[in-house]
C-alpha cells in the first residue's frame, strides 16, 4: 500500500504548482502578457450612455423574458426548499440529505464538498471508467504497460490528460457513438518512473509527442445501463498527435508569417498542441482549441513572442533538444502555427484536420458554434489568459443540410470565410459603485451593454496599422489596438440552444486590482478574484451576427456565505459552493452544467448544474467531484448519461510515479491514469428528472 501525499496547493487559483508547470508553463507566476494600456470597462461608461440605451432596449428585455428575471417572482418554492434544507443539517449552502427536488434536470441530491480520492456522485447513480490513458484503440496497438512504454505504442493508444469530449451519433450501429477527446498536455513526472526533468530521453519526448493531440474512439453502450466502453480497433478509431499532419486554411494560410524552413508553403503543420476544450458543429465535425501552446517553444526572441507568453530560455520538457522547430531562435515562425482552432471530421479517418486561421490565433479554450436565422455559423471563443479577450467569428457562408458528399465538402469551408470580432463591454452603474469587493451596485445587478469590434474580414483588415495576416496571426495585438475589454480569464463560451443567450466562464484573476494592473469593472467586479464568474449576454434582436449585445453577470462564484457571491438572485442558502468555472455545457432542459478547475474552497473540483430559466434560475447543485489533484473537464450531458474527463488525477506537489498522491482509478499498486467516466441513474431514467 503506497502512502498518499497531503493536498498542497501553492497556486493562487487553487491548482498545484505541478499542474502549473506542465499544463500552462507557470503562466500565473510570470508577467502577464497583456500590458496594453487600452481602457477597461469601468473607464468607458460615460461615453457609452446613448449607445447603451439603444442596446438595452433591444437586448436586455429579451434576456429577462427568455431567460427569466434575476429577481425571483414565483411562488414560495425556493424559500420552501431552503426551509426543508435547514431541517437536514444544512451547512455552507449544502444539505446533508436533501430531497431530490429542484429544476427539471437537476432533481438529484447534491454532492457535498469533499476531498475523497474518487469520483463522488449523487445517491441513486452509478458510474464506470469508459477509457483510460494508454488503452489500445488502433489495430496492432499493445496493451498498456507503464514500464514498457514506447512512442509507437502510444500512437495507437488513448492519449494523456483527456479534456474536451464530444459524443456523435453513429448511424447503422446500434448502441454505438463516436467519442472524440482532446489530450491537452503531458505530465512526465507522473508518466515515467525515475523521470529526470533536466535530462529527458528522446524516447520519453517522443512518447509525450504521441500522448498529445486527439483521439477518435467508437464507444458501445451496455444494454440496460448507462455504461460505456471502447470498441477497440473500430475503423473510425484514430489518433492524431504532435507529429501528425494538419493543414492551414483560411485567409492567413500561406502567409509569410506561417512559413518555416520545413514548410515554405505556410500551409502544412506537424501536430496540434495543448488542446483544451472545443465544440461540436451542426454539420457533424468537432472543433478543438489550442490553448497554452506557448510553453512548448524555447528561446523567444521578439515582443510578439512575449505577448503570447513565450519565454526567452529553455522549456520545461526540453523538446527543443530533439526537434529544432521548438527552438524559436532557429525557427521563429513555428509558434505562429499553433494557437488556432482545429476542425476534425471524425467520420472520415483519412481526412487531414484543418487549422482555421479566420478564427484568429490566441490561447483558445474552446469554440462553440450556433447558426444565424439564415444558416450561417457563429463561433464564440475565449482567450484563456488574465486580462485577455472575448471573441466571435461570423461566417459569410450558409450551412447546407444533409449528409451528401457535396453538402459535407461545402460545410468544411464554412469557417474559412467571414468576420472576426472582439468584445468591448460597458457597465451601466456609476464607477464609484464598483469598488472591487463584489458588492452589488444600487440597481441590484452587474450588467451593461457591449459592442463587437470587427478585426478582419477575409483579406481586409479593420485594425489600423495591421494587415489582415497580422490580425489573424497576432490577434491579441489587434484586440489591444482596438481597446477590447480586459477580462478575468475567459474560457469556455456556450450559447444556450433554448434561448440563444451566451454564457462565458471567467475562471479567475488574482492580478485584478494589483498595482499597475486593471482594476475592478462591472463585468469583472472583484479585485484579487480567486473564484471567477459566469457572464450572460444577449445579442441585439437575438441576432448572433449583430454588432451589439447586452450582458449581465449570471453567477459570481465562491462560498455562498461570502457576501460578494451572487447566484442570479436565487437564495444563496440553497446553492452549492462553486469556485473557478471552466468548461460549460447545456442539457435538453436548458440547464447550464459547469466544470471547475482550481477550486479554492477546500474541496476537490467538480461538476455543477444550474437552472438558467424560471423561478429557480440560479439554483446551482453539485453533481460530482473528482479525485485528488484532478480537474473536471469536457462534460457531455445526455438525457440518460453524463460524461466527464478526469484530467491530471494525483497531480499534487511532490507526487511522482514512485510517490503517488492518488490511487484512482485502479487502486493501490497501479499507476494513476487520466480517464473518461460515465455516470447514469441506477433506475435507468433520465438524469435529474
Amino acid at each position: 500500500m503506497r502512502n498518499l501525499l497531503p493536498f498542497i496547493s501553492s497556486h493562487p487559483g487553487g491548482r498545484s504548482a505541478l499542474t502549473c508547470r506542465f499544463r500552462c508553463g507557470d503562466a500565473c507566476f510570470k508577467e502577464t502578457p497583456n500590458n496594453s494600456d487600452n481602457e477597461y470597462a469601468g473607464d468607458i461608461i460615460a461615453g457609452a450612455v446613448s449607445r447603451r440605451s439603444m442596446m438595452r432596449a433591444a437586448a436586455v428585455v429579451t434576456v429577462a423574458t427568455a431567460a427569466g428575471t434575476a429577481a425571483l417572482t414565483g411562488p414560495n418554492a425556493p424559500q420552501a426548499e431552503a426551509a426543508a434544507l435547514a431541517g437536514h443539517g444544512h451547512k455552507r449552502g449544502h444539505p446533508h440529505k436533501p430531497a431530490p427536488s429542484g429544476a427539471r434536470g437537476l432533481r438529484f441530491s447534491p454532492v457535498a464538498p469533499n476531498k475523497d480520492d474518487k469520483v463522488t456522485i449523487p445517491e441513486g447513480y452509478a458510474q464506470n471508467v469508459v477509457i483510460r490513458w494508454g488503452e489500445p484503440i488502433l489495430r496492432g496497438a499493445p496493451a498498456f504497460d507503464p514500464d514498457k512504454q514506447t512512442a509507437k505504442a502510444q500512437a495507437g493508444q488513448f492519449g494523456y490528460n483527456n479534456d474536451f469530449l464530444s459524443l456523435l451519433p453513429l448511424r447503422g450501429e446500434r448502441g454505438r457513438q463516436v467519442m472524440v477527446a482532446n489530450h491537452e498536455y503531458t505530465d512526465e513526472i507522473l508518466m515515467f518512473r525515475g523521470y529526470d526533468p533536466a535530462n529527458p530521453t528522446r524516447e520519453q519526448v517522443e512518447i509525450a509527442w504521441a500522448a498529445h493531440g486527439l483521439s477518435v474512439v467508437v464507444v458501445q453502450e451496455e444494454h440496460r445501463t448507462g455504461r460505456l466502453g471502447p470498441v477497440n480497433r473500430h475503423p473510425l478509431n484514430r489518433r492524431l498527435t504532435a507529429t501528425s499532419e494538419f493543414r492551414m486554411t483560411g485567409p492567413a494560410a500561406g502567409s509569410a508569417l506561417l512559413r518555416t524552413s520545413a514548410d515554405r508553403s505556410g500551409r502544412k503543420v506537424l501536430g496540434t498542441l495543448n488542446n483544451c476544450a472545443g465544440g461540436t458543429t451542426p454539420w457533424g465535425t468537432t472543433l478543438h482549441g489550442e490553448e497554452n501552446f506557448n510553453q512548448y517553444f524555447a528561446n523567444g526572441t521578439t515582443d510578439m513572442h512575449k505577448r503570447y507568453g513565450i519565454g526567452t530560455g529553455a522549456t520545461e520538457r526540453k523538446w527543443e533538444r530533439f526537434d529544432r522547430r521548438f527552438d524559436l531562435a532557429k525557427e521563429p515562425n513555428e509558434a505562429n502555427r499553433f494557437g488556432w482552432v482545429v476542425e476534425l471530421d471524425p467520420y472520415d479517418p483519412d481526412s487531414t484536420p484543418r487549422k482555421r486561421t479566420a478564427l484568429g490565433r490566441f490561447k483558445h479554450e474552446a469554440a462553440e458554434p450556433r447558426l444565424t436565422s439564415d444558416g450561417r455559423p457563429v463561433v464564440y471563443m475565449g482567450d484563456d489568459e488574465k486580462f485577455d479577450y472575448l471573441y466571435k467569428f461570423v461566417s459569410s457562408k450558409r450551412m447546407k443540410k444533409g449528409n451528401s458528399r457535396a453538402a459535407r465538402e461545402h460545410n468544411l469551408t464554412l469557417l474559412d470565410e467571414g468576420t472576426l470580432y472582439v468584445a468591448k463591454l460597458s457597465g451601466d452603474s456609476p464607477v464609484t459603485e464598483i469598488d472591487g469587493t463584489g458588492k452589488l451596485p444600487s440597481d441590484g445587478e452587474f450588467d451593461g451593454s457591449g459592442v463587437w469590434i470587427p478585426l478582419a474580414t477575409g483579406t481586409t483588415s479593420h485594425v489600423p496599422g495591421m494587415t489582415a495576416d497580422e490580425v489573424y496571426v497576432y490577434t491579441r495585438l489587434a484586440g489591444d489596438k482596438v481597446g477590447a475589454t480586459k477580462m478575468d480569464r475567459p474560457e469556455d463560451v456556450e450559447p444556450s440552444p433554448r434561448t440563444g443567450r451566451v454564457y462565458v466562464a471567467l475562471t479567475n484573476n488574482t492580478d485584478r486590482g494589483k498595482a499597475g494592473k486593471a482594476g475592478a469593472d462591472e463585468a469583472n467586479p472583484r479585485n484579487n478574484n480567486k473564484h471567477g464568474q459566469i457572464l450572460e449576454l444577449a445579442e441585439n434582436w437575438d441576432d448572433p451576427a449583430g454588432d451589439g449585445f447586452a450582458w449581465r453577470l449570471f453567477l459570481v462564484a465562491g462560498d455562498p456565505d461570502d457576501p460578494s457571491t451572487y447566484f442570479a438572485g436565487f437564495p444563496k442558502e440553497n446553492v452549492s459552493p462553486i469556485s473557478c468555472p471552466d468548461n460549460v455545457a447545456f442539457d435538453d432542459h436548458g440547464n447550464l452544467w459547469i466544470s471547475t478547475d482550481g477550486n479554492k474552497l477546500d474541496s476537490h473540483d467538480g461538476l455543477f448544474g444550474v437552472a438558467t430559466q424560471g423561478d429557480r434560475r440560479g439554483e446551482l447543485k453539485q453533481f460530482l467531484t473528482v479525485p485528488a489533484g484532478a480537474e473536471t473537464c469536457g462534460p457531455v450531458i445526455q438525457d440518460r448519461r453524463v460524461l466527464v474527463a478526469v484530467q491530471h488525477p494525483g497531480e499534487i506537489d511532490g507526487a511522482s510515479v514512485e510517490k503517488p498522491a492518488s490511487v484512482w482509478p485502479d487502486g493501490p499498486g497501479k499507476i494513476v491514469r487520466p480517464s473518461v467516466v460515465a455516470v447514469w441513474r441506477k433506475d435507468g431514467r433520465d438524469i435529474g428528472v
